[in-house]
């Protein structure tokens, strides 16, 4: 706290621009220009930063649990979740565990414009969270763990076992995107281009115009009606 008071009062009688910064936690942290600043989305043990797509705040479908959001299935009042803030060029680190038969996923790039969108999945791209062994979509290729979801198929399959954790890191930086499961680089691949629009065509986003054509959007936890789990998720803007 004295070094925060310090760097206020540098603030105020210096007029510089101050390297204290507030994050989606509602937290203040130090912020040296020029170098790594990691923010912090799910401080593990409230929902502030987060609100039920189209809503204000989270439906109590979501609870926490043990630092981790996870879906409790026997309350009605659920839907995706999403980011307060919208995001653009950024590095999205976060841990995932889904239940025997389970299936979730982790959108970006959404619009939150209800009325003319329903759903997440509507504008935002989604990287597959599932057990690939028990639900029915890991018998069909671009729908399991680690793809990006009905776009391209993960280049291998470093998921781990139902009930262990996975770490899944997603870099969107000027149109290239890479998703990292378990330490691994699973789906490279660039945005917006016309081999973008072509993977659009070809999928089952084909219908939905604006589809992947957002640079700039919310981050969502999906709620697919099964049981999974979120934790330490943070991110850092490019």
């Amino acid at each position: 706290m004295k070094i925060i008071a310090i760097a206020l009062l540098s603030f105020l009688f210096t007029n510089k621009p101050s390297p204290i910064i507030k994050n989606a936690a509602g937290n203040y942290m130090l912020h040296t220009p020029g170098k790594e600043v990691w923010v912090t989305l799910f401080d593990g043990k409230t929902t502030k930063g987060w609100h039920t797509y189209g809503k204000k705040t989270v439906g109590a479908r979501w609870k926490i649990v043990d630092g981790a959001l996870m879906i409790d299935n026997s309350v009605k009042d659920g839907g995706d979740i999403v980011t307060n803030e919208a995001f653009e060029n950024f590095d999205l680190k976060l841990e995932w565990k889904i239940s025997a038969n389970g299936n979730s996923g982790i959108i970006f790039n959404i619009k939150e414009d209800t009325l003319k969108y329903k759903e997440t999945y509507k504008t935002g791209p989604e990287i597959q969270v599932l057990d690939n062994d028990g639900h029915p979509d890991g018998k069909i290729i671009k729908h399991r763990a680690g793809d990006l979801y009905d776009l391209i198929k993960s280049s291998s399959e470093p998921v781990k076992p139902v009930g262990e954790w996975n770490a899944v890191e997603i870099i969107s930086n000027k149109g290239k995107l890479e998703i990292i499961l378990n330490g691994t680089n699973v789906v490279t691949t660039t945005m917006w281009d016309d081999n973008w629009r072509q993977l659009i065509a070809g999928s089952k986003f084909k219908e939905m115009p604006d589809f992947g054509t957002f640079k700039k959007g919310r981050i969502a936890l999906q709620d697919h009606g099964n049981t999974v789990w979120y934790r330490n998720i943070k991110i850092k803007k490019l």
